[in-house]
This record gives C-alpha cells, structure tokens and sequence, in this order.
C-alpha cells in the first residue's frame, strides 16, 4: 500500500518581501500664480555620493516590534498546529497498524483501515492549507505595517547622513556579491526603529502579599 505522508509546518513569522513604492500622484491642472507654492531652495552643497547596504527583512523581525508579533502569531497559531501535528501521528498510527496486521486482518479490516487513512488524509490536507493560508494573509500584515514605519525611518536616515543609494541585499533578484562590512546599516536601522516605537514590556502580576494572623487574645 503506497504511504501518504503531510509535513505540517512550523509555526514561525515568516519574512516577506516588503514593497512599498511610491505612488505617482494624477496630473492635475496648473494652480493659478497667486496660489503657487515656492519652490523649495535648492541644496547647495555637493550631491550625496555615499552607498549602504540593508537586509530588510532581517531588520524588520529584529526589531521589537517584529519579535512581538513573532510571540503573537505562535500563540495564535499553535493550538492549531497542536491539532494538525496529532491528526498526522493518528493517521501513521493507522499506517503502521495496516502494515503489522495486514496478514492476519480480514480483508474487511483492512479495507476499512485504508478507508480511514484515505478520508483522514484529505480532511488533513484541506485543513493544513487552510491553515497556511492564515498564516501566510496575517504574516504579509505584519510585515507591510512593520515594512512602512521602517521604510520611514531609513528615508530619514538617508537624508541625516547624505546617502545616495541603499541596496537591499534580502532582495535576491538584486543581489549584492561584495559589501564592506562598515557599509551595512541594518543594525543601525534597528535601532532607531526601537528607539522611534519602543515596545512595553507587560506588566507581571505580583504575588499576593500573606496576611498575618491576628495577635491572639490574652
């Protein structure tokens, strides 16, 4: 009997690809003179030349941020996983007993074991893709919120110290093959992303103070 087996997936706050391009705004007609905005004063010191590499991603689940979601989504998703991982061992229970029976079982038996594993195995399947589906949709949130408030924080950082170009290197179709270590600002980024949206840390219930007897009576 040809043997099915199901890798359920381990709960972990996968990284996504975070794209956050800019929208080009829709042409509009000229607003009249009086009404026009100042152009801004032109820089008038040198163009920023300087070039730095990022691994976004790893940025973002290094954050605190992105290690509390990392926390949140186990806790939401383990019972689940829990639930998915016992289905499978229930169904190589059921393997294996056809395997070691399968010469002395009636033929009745064996074809109701076979039914069994079968009908476990779709239920199985259409449950662990559901399930990776919700992971996979709550994951792509995190990841573009957490994405967005890191982006602003790198478009600052650019501007402060006169960088011209930052490459993602998580971006593997744009990949960098050498990199000085002193041009690498993830770490940099990750700071300043904490220090900008610092995580509380939840306050841990205090134990019961014992109450003293009272003073007996003389």
């Amino acid at each position: 009997m040809k043997k099915n087996s199901f890798c359920i997936p381990t709960i972990v706050l996968g990284l996504c690809a975070v794209h956050l391009g800019q929208a080009q705004a829709p042409a509009s007609a000229p607003a009249p003179a009086k009404t026009a905005a100042p152009a801004p004063p032109k820089p008038t010191g040198p163009p920023p030349t300087r070039i730095a590499i990022i691994n976004i991603q790893q940025a973002i689940i290094n954050t605190q941020e992105g290690q509390k979601a990392a926390g949140e989504l186990q806790i939401k998703f383990n019972p689940r996983k829990t639930g998915l991982e016992k289905r499978q061992n229930d169904i190589l229970a059921l393997q294996d007993q056809l395997k070691k029976g399968g010469t002395t079982m009636s033929d009745a038996a064996k074809e109701k074991i076979m039914r069994d594993i079968d009908a476990n195995n779709k239920s199985l399947t259409r449950d662990a893709d559901d399930f990776n589906s919700d992971i996979e949709q709550e994951n792509s949130k995190n990841m573009q919120d957490l994405g967005t408030k890191l982006m602003a924080i790198l478009d600052q950082y650019a501007a402060q110290n006169a960088y011209a170009v930052i490459l993602d290197v998580s971006n593997q179709q744009n990949p960098v093959f050498w990199a000085d270590a002193s041009t690498n600002i993830t770490g940099d980024i990750v700071k300043l992303y904490d220090q900008a949206h610092p995580v509380v840390a939840a306050l841990k219930p205090t134990a019961p103070k014992p109450v003293a007897p009272p003073p007996a009576k003389k």
